[in-house]
Protein backbone atom coordinates (compact mmCIF):
# COMPACT_ATOMS: atom_id res chain seq x y z
CA UNK A 1 0.00 0.00 0.00
CA UNK A 2 1.17 3.39 -1.12
CA UNK A 3 2.46 5.66 1.66
CA UNK A 4 0.95 9.10 1.82
CA UNK A 5 2.48 12.19 3.17
CA UNK A 6 -0.80 13.50 4.85
CA UNK A 7 -4.64 11.74 5.11
CA UNK A 8 -7.23 14.30 4.28
CA UNK A 9 -11.23 13.54 5.69
CA UNK A 10 -13.87 15.24 3.46
CA UNK A 11 -17.18 14.75 6.02
CA UNK A 12 -19.94 15.71 3.19
CA UNK A 13 -19.85 15.24 -0.78
CA UNK A 14 -21.89 18.50 -1.67
CA UNK A 15 -20.43 20.96 -3.78
CA UNK A 16 -17.83 22.14 -0.87
CA UNK A 17 -16.22 18.38 -0.62
CA UNK A 18 -16.14 17.04 -3.65
CA UNK A 19 -14.49 20.43 -5.06
CA UNK A 20 -11.72 19.96 -2.44
CA UNK A 21 -12.10 16.37 -3.45
CA UNK A 22 -11.29 16.79 -7.26
CA UNK A 23 -9.04 19.43 -6.72
CA UNK A 24 -6.80 16.80 -4.59
CA UNK A 25 -7.80 14.16 -7.30
CA UNK A 26 -4.66 11.76 -7.83
CA UNK A 27 -2.13 14.20 -5.66
CA UNK A 28 0.34 11.27 -4.75
CA UNK A 29 0.77 13.58 -1.22
CA UNK A 30 -2.40 13.34 -0.10
CA UNK A 31 -4.74 10.36 0.68
CA UNK A 32 -8.05 11.84 0.58
CA UNK A 33 -11.21 10.07 1.78
CA UNK A 34 -14.61 11.39 1.46
CA UNK A 35 -17.19 10.48 3.92
CA UNK A 36 -20.97 10.60 3.66
CA UNK A 37 -24.25 8.50 4.50
CA UNK A 38 -25.36 8.31 1.30
CA UNK A 39 -23.42 6.84 -1.16
CA UNK A 40 -24.05 9.75 -3.93
CA UNK A 41 -23.56 13.11 -4.68
CA UNK A 42 -26.67 14.87 -5.82
CA UNK A 43 -27.31 18.24 -6.97
CA UNK A 44 -29.53 20.17 -4.73
CA UNK A 45 -30.79 23.13 -6.82
CA UNK A 46 -32.69 20.88 -8.83
CA UNK A 47 -34.77 18.94 -5.94
CA UNK A 48 -37.67 20.36 -6.52
CA UNK A 49 -38.02 19.39 -10.03
CA UNK A 50 -37.63 15.76 -8.82
CA UNK A 51 -40.25 16.18 -6.34
CA UNK A 52 -42.70 17.18 -9.22
CA UNK A 53 -41.61 14.88 -11.38
CA UNK A 54 -39.83 16.29 -14.06
CA UNK A 55 -36.25 14.95 -13.49
CA UNK A 56 -35.38 11.08 -12.45
CA UNK A 57 -33.67 10.94 -9.34
CA UNK A 58 -30.33 9.77 -11.82
CA UNK A 59 -30.69 12.70 -13.75
CA UNK A 60 -29.48 14.80 -10.47
CA UNK A 61 -27.43 12.80 -8.43
CA UNK A 62 -24.06 9.95 -9.26
CA UNK A 63 -22.45 7.79 -7.12
CA UNK A 64 -19.77 8.06 -5.27
CA UNK A 65 -17.71 4.86 -6.09
CA UNK A 66 -18.50 5.44 -9.88
CA UNK A 67 -16.86 9.01 -9.49
CA UNK A 68 -13.94 8.09 -7.70
CA UNK A 69 -12.83 5.09 -10.12
CA UNK A 70 -9.21 5.61 -11.58
CA UNK A 71 -8.42 8.34 -8.75
CA UNK A 72 -5.53 6.66 -6.90
CA UNK A 73 -5.57 8.89 -4.16
CA UNK A 74 -9.28 8.94 -3.38
CA UNK A 75 -11.49 6.88 -1.32
CA UNK A 76 -14.83 6.90 -0.02
CA UNK A 77 -16.71 5.77 3.01
CA UNK A 78 -20.35 5.46 3.93
CA UNK A 79 -20.93 6.32 7.03
CA UNK A 80 -22.69 9.28 9.10
CA UNK A 81 -20.37 11.39 11.56
CA UNK A 82 -20.87 10.88 15.55
CA UNK A 83 -18.13 11.96 17.11
CA UNK A 84 -14.91 13.87 16.36
CA UNK A 85 -11.93 13.12 18.71
CA UNK A 86 -9.23 16.21 18.02
CA UNK A 87 -6.85 14.99 20.39
CA UNK A 88 -6.59 11.55 18.49
CA UNK A 89 -6.83 13.09 14.96
CA UNK A 90 -10.19 10.81 14.53
CA UNK A 91 -13.42 10.64 13.91
CA UNK A 92 -16.76 8.30 15.14
CA UNK A 93 -18.75 7.15 12.16
CA UNK A 94 -21.36 5.18 12.32
CA UNK A 95 -19.52 2.38 10.60
CA UNK A 96 -16.32 2.94 12.58
CA UNK A 97 -13.41 4.80 13.26
CA UNK A 98 -11.33 6.82 10.53
CA UNK A 99 -8.19 8.91 11.33
CA UNK A 100 -7.09 11.90 9.85
CA UNK A 101 -4.40 14.21 9.81
CA UNK A 102 -6.76 17.13 7.78
CA UNK A 103 -10.36 17.04 8.61
CA UNK A 104 -12.72 18.82 6.57
CA UNK A 105 -16.37 19.39 7.99
CA UNK A 106 -18.53 20.39 4.25
CA UNK A 107 -21.62 18.92 5.92
CA UNK A 108 -23.75 22.13 4.67
CA UNK A 109 -27.15 22.67 6.40
CA UNK A 110 -30.19 20.85 7.53
CA UNK A 111 -33.77 22.03 7.88
CA UNK A 112 -34.68 24.40 10.64
CA UNK A 113 -38.16 24.25 11.71
CA UNK A 114 -37.62 26.62 14.26
CA UNK A 115 -38.95 24.31 17.40
CA UNK A 116 -42.01 23.86 15.79
CA UNK A 117 -42.63 20.35 16.63
CA UNK A 118 -46.20 19.79 14.92
CA UNK A 119 -44.54 21.42 11.64
CA UNK A 120 -41.10 18.93 12.21
CA UNK A 121 -43.64 15.80 12.22
CA UNK A 122 -45.56 16.54 9.76
CA UNK A 123 -44.19 19.05 6.89
CA UNK A 124 -42.52 18.15 4.05
CA UNK A 125 -39.00 19.49 3.95
CA UNK A 126 -37.01 19.77 0.88
CA UNK A 127 -32.90 18.86 1.61
CA UNK A 128 -32.69 15.75 0.51
CA UNK A 129 -33.36 13.05 -2.57
CA UNK A 130 -35.31 11.56 -0.12
CA UNK A 131 -37.40 14.28 0.83
CA UNK A 132 -37.76 14.88 -3.01
CA UNK A 133 -39.24 11.08 -3.63
CA UNK A 134 -41.24 11.91 -0.38
CA UNK A 135 -42.59 14.55 -1.57
CA UNK A 136 -43.70 13.27 -5.08
CA UNK A 137 -45.22 10.51 -3.80
CA UNK A 138 -47.24 12.28 -1.03
CA UNK A 139 -48.51 15.13 -3.63
CA UNK A 140 -50.05 12.20 -5.70
CA UNK A 141 -51.22 10.28 -3.01
CA UNK A 142 -53.50 13.39 -2.21
CA UNK A 143 -54.33 14.17 -5.67
CA UNK A 144 -55.62 10.29 -5.97
CA UNK A 145 -57.69 10.80 -2.60
CA UNK A 146 -58.93 14.06 -3.67
CA UNK A 147 -60.66 12.02 -6.92
CA UNK A 148 -62.49 9.76 -4.67
CA UNK A 149 -63.66 12.31 -2.24
CA UNK A 150 -67.06 13.49 -1.88
CA UNK A 151 -66.91 15.70 1.32
CA UNK A 152 -66.79 19.24 -0.13
CA UNK A 153 -64.32 20.10 3.47
CA UNK A 154 -62.15 17.69 2.52
CA UNK A 155 -61.81 18.46 -1.20
CA UNK A 156 -60.98 22.01 -0.24
CA UNK A 157 -57.99 20.64 1.78
CA UNK A 158 -56.67 18.69 -0.25
CA UNK A 159 -56.86 20.82 -3.26
CA UNK A 160 -54.68 23.27 -1.03
CA UNK A 161 -50.59 23.57 -1.30
CA UNK A 162 -49.23 25.94 1.70
CA UNK A 163 -44.97 26.32 0.70
CA UNK A 164 -43.00 28.07 3.84
CA UNK A 165 -40.36 30.30 2.71
CA UNK A 166 -39.85 32.72 -0.04
CA UNK A 167 -36.13 32.15 -0.99
CA UNK A 168 -35.44 30.10 -4.22
CA UNK A 169 -36.71 27.19 -3.25
CA UNK A 170 -40.24 28.03 -1.87
CA UNK A 171 -40.41 30.30 -5.18
CA UNK A 172 -39.40 27.62 -7.40
CA UNK A 173 -41.91 24.66 -6.12
CA UNK A 174 -44.36 27.81 -6.06
CA UNK A 175 -44.34 28.24 -9.86
CA UNK A 176 -43.36 24.58 -10.71
CA UNK A 177 -46.93 23.64 -9.00
CA UNK A 178 -48.83 26.80 -10.67
CA UNK A 179 -47.38 25.48 -14.29
CA UNK A 180 -48.85 21.80 -13.15
CA UNK A 181 -52.41 23.49 -12.02
CA UNK A 182 -52.90 25.13 -15.49
CA UNK A 183 -51.40 22.29 -18.02
CA UNK A 184 -51.29 19.14 -15.81
CA UNK A 185 -53.55 18.50 -13.00
CA UNK A 186 -56.60 18.78 -15.32
CA UNK A 187 -55.99 15.78 -18.11
CA UNK A 188 -54.41 13.57 -15.12
CA UNK A 189 -57.21 14.29 -13.18
CA UNK A 190 -60.95 14.78 -15.03
CA UNK A 191 -61.99 13.90 -11.81
CA UNK A 192 -61.05 17.42 -10.39
CA UNK A 193 -62.29 19.56 -13.18
CA UNK A 194 -63.63 22.51 -11.62
CA UNK A 195 -62.04 21.83 -8.67
CA UNK A 196 -60.50 24.81 -6.73
CA UNK A 197 -57.33 24.27 -6.17
CA UNK A 198 -55.07 26.78 -4.34
CA UNK A 199 -51.15 27.31 -4.11
CA UNK A 200 -49.89 29.50 -0.35
CA UNK A 201 -46.47 31.04 -0.57
CA UNK A 202 -46.05 32.38 2.84
CA UNK A 203 -43.11 34.24 4.57
CA UNK A 204 -42.24 36.33 7.43
CA UNK A 205 -39.85 38.57 5.22
CA UNK A 206 -41.52 41.77 3.64
CA UNK A 207 -39.79 40.45 0.22
CA UNK A 208 -39.38 37.40 -2.09
CA UNK A 209 -36.14 35.81 -2.85
CA UNK A 210 -34.39 38.95 0.22
CA UNK A 211 -30.92 38.65 -0.94
CA UNK A 212 -31.67 40.09 -4.59
CA UNK A 213 -32.47 43.01 -5.92
CA UNK A 214 -35.63 44.89 -5.31
CA UNK A 215 -35.91 44.31 -9.06
CA UNK A 216 -35.80 40.98 -9.08
CA UNK A 217 -38.30 40.61 -6.17
CA UNK A 218 -41.00 42.75 -7.39
CA UNK A 219 -41.19 40.83 -10.90
CA UNK A 220 -40.84 37.73 -9.19
CA UNK A 221 -43.75 38.61 -6.92
CA UNK A 222 -45.96 39.94 -9.63
CA UNK A 223 -44.90 36.57 -11.66
CA UNK A 224 -46.25 34.46 -9.06
CA UNK A 225 -49.33 36.36 -8.45
CA UNK A 226 -50.33 36.16 -12.14
CA UNK A 227 -49.98 32.66 -12.27
CA UNK A 228 -52.56 32.32 -9.40
CA UNK A 229 -50.22 31.76 -6.27
CA UNK A 230 -51.27 33.31 -3.32
CA UNK A 231 -48.45 35.20 -1.41
CA UNK A 232 -48.26 36.36 2.00
CA UNK A 233 -45.57 38.21 3.04
CA UNK A 234 -44.97 39.19 6.40
CA UNK A 235 -46.61 36.22 7.77
CA UNK A 236 -45.29 33.90 10.03
CA UNK A 237 -46.38 29.93 10.30
CA UNK A 238 -47.05 29.37 14.03
CA UNK A 239 -48.01 26.07 13.70
CA UNK A 240 -49.27 23.30 11.90
CA UNK A 241 -52.75 21.05 13.90
CA UNK A 242 -55.26 19.06 12.39
CA UNK A 243 -54.71 19.14 9.11
CA UNK A 244 -54.79 23.19 9.65
CA UNK A 245 -51.27 25.48 9.18
CA UNK A 246 -51.86 28.67 11.42
CA UNK A 247 -50.26 32.09 10.62
CA UNK A 248 -49.05 34.64 12.87
CA UNK A 249 -52.29 36.62 12.20
CA UNK A 250 -54.61 33.87 13.48
CA UNK A 251 -55.30 32.84 10.42
CA UNK A 252 -56.37 29.31 9.42
CA UNK A 253 -55.22 27.62 6.07
CA UNK A 254 -56.94 24.15 5.53
CA UNK A 255 -54.33 21.64 3.90
CA UNK A 256 -52.95 18.28 3.66
CA UNK A 257 -49.91 19.51 2.41
CA UNK A 258 -47.25 21.63 4.20
CA UNK A 259 -43.69 22.05 2.36
CA UNK A 260 -41.37 23.50 4.42
CA UNK A 261 -38.83 25.73 2.58
CA UNK A 262 -38.28 28.23 5.56
CA UNK A 263 -34.86 27.94 6.77
CA UNK A 264 -31.83 26.22 7.52
CA UNK A 265 -29.34 25.68 10.37
CA UNK A 266 -25.97 23.75 10.79
CA UNK A 267 -25.05 20.50 12.47
CA UNK A 268 -23.52 20.55 15.89
CA UNK A 269 -20.28 17.83 16.07
CA UNK A 270 -19.37 16.20 19.55
CA UNK A 271 -15.91 16.91 20.04
CA UNK A 272 -16.10 20.46 18.84
CA UNK A 273 -16.18 22.98 21.44
CA UNK A 274 -19.24 25.10 21.87
CA UNK A 275 -17.14 28.23 21.47
CA UNK A 276 -16.31 27.07 17.95
CA UNK A 277 -19.96 27.78 16.79
CA UNK A 278 -21.40 31.49 15.76
CA UNK A 279 -24.81 32.43 14.32
CA UNK A 280 -27.44 29.86 13.15
CA UNK A 281 -24.34 27.00 14.31
CA UNK A 282 -21.69 27.57 11.47
CA UNK A 283 -18.58 26.89 12.77
CA UNK A 284 -16.64 29.99 12.94
CA UNK A 285 -13.38 29.76 10.69
CA UNK A 286 -10.23 31.88 9.58
CA UNK A 287 -9.27 33.56 6.12
CA UNK A 288 -7.71 29.95 5.43
CA UNK A 289 -11.11 27.87 6.51
CA UNK A 290 -9.79 26.60 9.72
CA UNK A 291 -12.02 26.39 12.64
CA UNK A 292 -11.16 28.04 15.77
CA UNK A 293 -10.08 26.59 19.04
CA UNK A 294 -9.13 23.01 17.25
CA UNK A 295 -5.92 21.54 15.75
CA UNK A 296 -6.07 20.41 12.20
CA UNK A 297 -9.87 21.04 11.22
CA UNK A 298 -11.43 22.90 8.88
CA UNK A 299 -15.04 23.94 7.54
CA UNK A 300 -16.25 25.07 4.15
CA UNK A 301 -19.50 25.91 2.85
CA UNK A 302 -22.65 26.30 4.22
CA UNK A 303 -21.54 24.57 7.36
CA UNK A 304 -18.99 27.59 8.13
CA UNK A 305 -18.95 30.96 8.67
CA UNK A 306 -15.64 33.59 7.94
CA UNK A 307 -15.76 37.45 9.18
CA UNK A 308 -12.92 37.96 7.57
CA UNK A 309 -13.76 38.88 3.90
CA UNK A 310 -13.91 42.49 3.29
CA UNK A 311 -16.58 42.57 1.39
CA UNK A 312 -18.66 39.76 3.87
CA UNK A 313 -17.88 41.04 7.06
CA UNK A 314 -21.04 39.36 8.70
CA UNK A 315 -20.39 35.83 7.35
CA UNK A 316 -21.19 34.68 3.04
CA UNK A 317 -24.45 33.79 1.73
CA UNK A 318 -24.98 30.09 1.72
CA UNK A 319 -24.72 29.88 -1.87
CA UNK A 320 -23.46 26.59 -3.62
CA UNK A 321 -20.54 29.26 -5.32
CA UNK A 322 -18.87 30.10 -2.18
CA UNK A 323 -18.73 25.98 -1.08
CA UNK A 324 -16.81 25.77 -4.61
CA UNK A 325 -14.42 28.06 -4.24
CA UNK A 326 -14.16 27.94 -0.61
CA UNK A 327 -13.59 24.18 -1.75
CA UNK A 328 -11.12 24.75 -4.49
CA UNK A 329 -8.82 27.24 -2.77
CA UNK A 330 -8.61 24.65 1.04
CA UNK A 331 -7.15 22.13 -1.34
CA UNK A 332 -4.45 24.94 -2.60
CA UNK A 333 -3.85 25.52 1.02
CA UNK A 334 -3.38 22.25 1.76
CA UNK A 335 -0.60 21.75 -0.54
CA UNK A 336 1.32 25.07 0.21
CA UNK A 337 1.28 24.10 3.27
CA UNK A 338 2.61 20.99 3.38
CA UNK A 339 5.48 22.46 1.55
CA UNK A 340 5.73 24.86 4.03
CA UNK A 341 4.16 28.42 1.42
CA UNK A 342 2.79 30.97 1.93
CA UNK A 343 -1.10 30.57 2.48
CA UNK A 344 -3.83 32.21 0.45
CA UNK A 345 -6.81 34.11 2.39
CA UNK A 346 -10.40 33.61 0.74
CA UNK A 347 -11.85 36.57 -0.67
CA UNK A 348 -15.52 35.65 -2.36
CA UNK A 349 -15.58 36.30 -6.06
CA UNK A 350 -19.59 37.03 -6.50
CA UNK A 351 -21.27 35.74 -10.12
CA UNK A 352 -24.21 37.04 -9.14
CA UNK A 353 -27.42 35.16 -8.18
CA UNK A 354 -30.40 33.44 -9.87
CA UNK A 355 -33.87 32.04 -9.49
CA UNK A 356 -36.44 30.76 -11.25
CA UNK A 357 -39.67 31.43 -11.51
CA UNK A 358 -41.97 29.34 -13.73
CA UNK A 359 -41.59 28.59 -17.77
CA UNK A 360 -40.36 31.33 -19.71
CA UNK A 361 -39.97 33.07 -16.56
CA UNK A 362 -36.50 33.34 -14.27
CA UNK A 363 -34.74 36.62 -12.64
CA UNK A 364 -31.02 37.05 -12.18
CA UNK A 365 -28.90 39.71 -10.69
CA UNK A 366 -25.11 39.57 -12.22
CA UNK A 367 -22.10 41.50 -11.07
CA UNK A 368 -22.17 45.17 -12.33
CA UNK A 369 -25.73 45.70 -11.48
CA UNK A 370 -26.83 43.77 -14.30
CA UNK A 371 -30.53 42.82 -14.11
CA UNK A 372 -32.06 39.68 -16.08
CA UNK A 373 -35.38 38.77 -16.59
CA UNK A 374 -38.15 36.64 -18.23
CA UNK A 375 -36.65 34.09 -21.18
CA UNK A 376 -33.43 35.69 -21.15
CA UNK A 377 -32.94 34.89 -17.45
CA UNK A 378 -34.84 31.47 -17.85
CA UNK A 379 -32.73 30.24 -20.36
CA UNK A 380 -29.26 31.87 -18.54
CA UNK A 381 -30.37 29.58 -15.67
CA UNK A 382 -31.36 26.40 -17.69
CA UNK A 383 -27.72 26.59 -18.98
CA UNK A 384 -25.86 27.57 -15.67
CA UNK A 385 -27.88 24.66 -13.92
CA UNK A 386 -26.68 22.34 -16.87
CA UNK A 387 -23.01 23.22 -17.04
CA UNK A 388 -22.67 22.70 -12.96
CA UNK A 389 -24.13 18.96 -13.12
CA UNK A 390 -21.73 16.59 -12.08
CA UNK A 391 -21.05 14.99 -15.50
CA UNK A 392 -21.85 14.59 -18.99
CA UNK A 393 -24.31 11.82 -18.97
CA UNK A 394 -26.45 13.66 -15.73
CA UNK A 395 -26.57 16.87 -18.40
CA UNK A 396 -27.69 14.80 -21.35
CA UNK A 397 -30.48 13.16 -19.47
CA UNK A 398 -31.61 16.45 -17.90
CA UNK A 399 -31.34 18.23 -21.24
CA UNK A 400 -33.28 15.76 -22.65
CA UNK A 401 -36.01 15.49 -19.89
CA UNK A 402 -36.45 19.39 -20.00
CA UNK A 403 -36.58 19.57 -23.85
CA UNK A 404 -39.58 17.14 -23.72
CA UNK A 405 -41.17 18.66 -20.95
CA UNK A 406 -40.63 22.43 -22.57
CA UNK A 407 -42.43 21.22 -25.95
CA UNK A 408 -44.86 18.99 -24.51
CA UNK A 409 -46.02 20.81 -21.00
CA UNK A 410 -46.06 17.73 -19.60
CA UNK A 411 -43.83 14.70 -18.45
CA UNK A 412 -44.17 11.04 -17.32
CA UNK A 413 -42.76 10.71 -13.73
CA UNK A 414 -45.77 10.90 -12.20
CA UNK A 415 -45.03 7.50 -10.36
CA UNK A 416 -45.86 6.74 -6.77
CA UNK A 417 -42.98 4.21 -6.24
CA UNK A 418 -42.50 3.48 -2.81
CA UNK A 419 -39.57 0.57 -1.66
CA UNK A 420 -41.41 -2.94 0.08
CA UNK A 421 -40.83 -2.58 4.02
CA UNK A 422 -38.68 -5.22 5.45
CA UNK A 423 -37.72 -5.71 9.10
Amino acid sequence: MKEYSKHVVIVGGGFAGINLAQSLYNNPEFKVTVVDQNNYNFFPPLLYQVATGFLETSNISFPFRKLFQGKRNTFYRMGELQKIVPDQKKIVLSTGEVDYDYLVLATGTETNFFGMENVKKNAMPMKTINDAIEMRNYLLQVAEQATRSTDLIQRKRLGAIVIAGGGPTGVEISGMLAEMQKYIFAKDYPELRGAEIKIYLIDSSPTLLPPMSKKSQQYTYDTLVKSGVVVKLNTQVKDYVDNAVILGNGEKIETRILIWAAGVTSKVFEGIPKESYGRGRRLIVDEHNKVTGVDAIYAIGDTSIQTTDANFPEGHPQLAQVAIQQGKLLAKNLKAQLHQKPLKAFAYNDKGSMAIIRRNKAVADLPGSLFFRGFIAWAMWLFIHLLSLINYRNRLKTLYNWTAAYFTRDQSLRMIIRPSKRE
